[in-house]
C-alpha cells in the first residue's frame, strides 16, 4: 500500500515534463494517488494530456484560473466522478515578461492585476471552489519562491505576486483549520522550467544557487515532488500554514 492509496486529487499547473507540477504528480502517483489534471488552452492540451494519461489519469479538464465559471466546473466534474478529493495541487504562476524585465517601479498597472491575480488570487478561487468537494482531512498545497522574502533580480511583480500568494497561505490555514484542512506551500530553488525562461540571467541564478547553498547543487522536480507528497500526505497531519523551503539550504544562507 502506498502511502497516497486511495486518494484523489487534482493538479494545476502542469505544462510539459519540466514542470514543477509534474514532478509532484509522478510522485503522488507513484505513492498510489489518483490523479486528474486541468491544461488552459489547446497547445498545452497537446502537452498534458499524454502526460496525464501516461499516469493512469482519465479525468483532464480545461481551465483558465481567471475564469470562476471554468474553475466551478473542474470541480464540480470531479464531485459527479468521484464524489470527494483528497488534495489539491496550485502550482499557476503567470506575469507579462516585460514587467519582469523593466525595473520595478515601472511595472505597468495591468501588468501588476495580471501577476498577483493569476500567481495569487487563483489559490484564494481555487480553494474556495473546491471546499465543497474537499473532505476533511484534505489537504492543498502551492508552489512559491524565494522572491517572496528576498528582492531577487528580475523577479520584481512575481516576488510580489509569491508575497501575496504566502499570505493568503496564511489566512486560508487559519480560515480552514477547523474543518481539518491543511493549507501550506514549498519554496523550490531554481530549476529549469518553462516559466522560469522568462527570467532575465536564469543560467546565473542556478550558478548562484549552486555556489551559495549549503548543499552546493541544485535541487529536482524528484526532491521538490516528494517534499509536496509529504505535506499531501498524513505525514503531515499537524502542518498547516508553513513554507517549506527545498533549496538545498539557499534561503538560510548569507551570501
Amino acid at each position: 500500500m502506498g502511502l497516497m492509496s486511495g486518494k484523489k486529487g487534482i493538479i494545476f499547473g502542469v505544462a510539459n515534463d519540466k514542470s514543477i507540477a509534474w514532478g509532484v504528480a509522478q510522485q503522488l502517483r507513484a505513492a498510489g494517488a489518483e490523479l486528474a489534471f486541468t491544461y488552459l488552452n489547446e497547445p498545452l492540451e497537446r502537452r498534458v494530456r499524454p502526460l496525464a494519461e501516461s499516469l493512469d489519469s482519465t479525468i483532464i479538464l480545461p481551465c483558465d484560473v481567471q475564469n470562476e465559471d471554468e474553475m466551478v466546473a473542474v470541480f464540480s466534474e470531479l464531485e459527479k466522478q468521484w464524489g470527494e478529493i483528497d488534495f489539491v495541487v496550485h502550482a499557476i504562476a503567470f506575469a507579462n515578461r516585460e514587467d519582469l524585465k523593466r525595473p520595478f517601479s515601472q511595472t505597468s498597472r495591468d501588468g501588476f492585476r495580471l501577476a498577483l491575480d493569476v500567481s495569487a488570487y487563483s489559490l484564494v478561487s481555487m480553494t474556495r471552489c473546491a471546499l465543497p468537494v474537499l473532505r476533511k482531512g484534505g489537504s492543498i498545497v502551492t508552489m512559491t519562491y524565494l522572491g517572496s522574502v528576498r528582492t531577487v533580480p528580475a523577479y520584481n511583480v512575481m516576488g510580489v505576486a509569491k508575497a501575496a500568494l504566502e499570505s493568503s497561505v496564511r489566512y486560508l490555514a487559519a480560515e480552514l483549520g477547523e474543518q481539518g484542512i491543511r493549507v501550506n506551500a514549498v519554496s523550490a530553488g531554481p530549476i529549469r522550467t518553462l516559466a522560469a525562461a522568462g527570467i532575465a540571467d536564469f543560467k546565473k541564478k542556478l550558478s548562484v544557487a549552486v555556489e551559495r547553498a549549503p548543499l552546493k547543487r541544485l535541487v529536482s522536480q524528484e526532491e521538490v515532488g516528494k517534499a509536496t507528497l509529504y505535506l499531501l500526505s498524513d505525514l503531515a497531519s499537524g502542518v498547516t500554514g508553513e513554507v517549506h523551503y527545498v533549496d538545498g539550504g539557499f534561503n538560510i544562507a548569507a551570501g
